[in-house]
């Protein structure tokens, strides 16, 4: 018997799947970043586009500077320290710059710095109020505000400040990275500038041992001590040292101004040359010339201090 051998029909369609392109997982990501930095590149391009035209728009050149509260700060001053006297754009200033470059300024305590508009800036300026000259063995005299901090070198050709006090005997101290007077005696003297009526005072000289005394202008003994006459040499000759101590110099001044017009009307002939008030209780007085017996008996203290 012959067995028949099976052949496989090669005419039978074939039971196997076709391969189908697979698609790369990434690549929607990588289309989606680099559609993202295209955008973002785009943006950067017209943002720089927009900030130079408006550098380059004369709109918005500054054409107005409004200056206030200058007295011995000039105008150009300003102008050359914030770079304004070259024509500038708006936008392209820093307030907050400009006003840390003004406030370097020795007379200058605060600055403030403002855009107006479209094309106008606006600038306050808050000067030093100089108190008083203080001088310091082997260094430059300095210049104390009304806060008594030292804010500049005293410049006597510069300033102007002849009718200011000048302090003597008193010493810079360093606090926190800053040189300040302080202390007792600082304070005393500072107490001293703050009275109303002194009239003027020319010098203060500081004592650790004895206090304070004073040189004040003695021109009309009348009315009491006076203010800056302008001339010089009288009033040179019209200092009237007085000493205070340490405390209650209100009413130690009170009672100089007191006895400076008991002596006018009582001893019209004399002229007090110095007055130690160092003790209320036990005040001394010293004349240019000795008074008589003649004249103290005319002039009894029961008519005045």
């Amino acid at each position: 018997m012959v067995t028949k051998k099976n052949t496989p029909n090669r005419y039978k369609k074939s039971n196997k799947k076709s391969r189908k392109l697979k698609t790369f997982p990434g690549g929607k990501v990588l289309l989606g970043k680099s559609g993202f930095i295209f955008f973002i590149c785009a943006m950067s391009l017209g943002f720089t586009y927009m900030h130079d035209a408006v550098l380059q728009c004369p709109l918005f050149d500054v054409k107005t500077i409004m200056i206030d509260g200058l007295d011995r700060v000039t105008r150009e001053e300003i102008l050359v320290r914030t770079g304004l006297d070259k024509p500038a754009n708006m936008f392209e200033l820093r307030p907050d710059m400009l006003e840390k470059e003004l406030n370097t300024h020795p007379w200058i305590r605060v600055a403030t710095v403002k855009r107006q508009l479209f094309s106008t800036i606006s600038i306050k300026i808050e000067e030093q109020a100089p108190l008083a000259i203080v001088t310091i063995e082997n260094l430059a005299d300095i210049v104390i505000n009304t806060r008594g901090a030292p804010f500049k070198t005293y410049e006597a050709a510069k300033d102007d400040l002849t009718a200011l006090p000048v302090i003597s005997g008193v010493d810079l101290s360093l606090s926190n990275s800053t040189y300040l007077f302080e202390g007792a005696l600082f304070n005393a003297v500072m107490e001293i500038l703050k009275i109303k009526n002194v009239g003027q005072i020319k010098s203060i000289l500081g004592d650790e041992n004895t206090g304070i005394r004073i040189n004040i202008l003695n021109m009309s003994p009348e009315t009491g001590f006076t203010k800056n006459s302008g001339d010089t040499k009288s009033e040179n000759k019209a200092l009237l040292p007085v000493k205070l101590g340490f405390d209650q110099f209100e009413k130690k001044l009170a009672r100089a101004r007191q006895i400076q017009r008991y002596v006018k009307s009582n001893y019209p002939n004399q002229t007090i040359s110095a007055m130690d008030l160092f003790n209320l209780k036990k005040v001394f007085v010293t004349l240019d010339h000795q008074v008589t017996m003649e004249d103290a008996a005319q002039n009894t203290t029961a008519k005045g201090v």
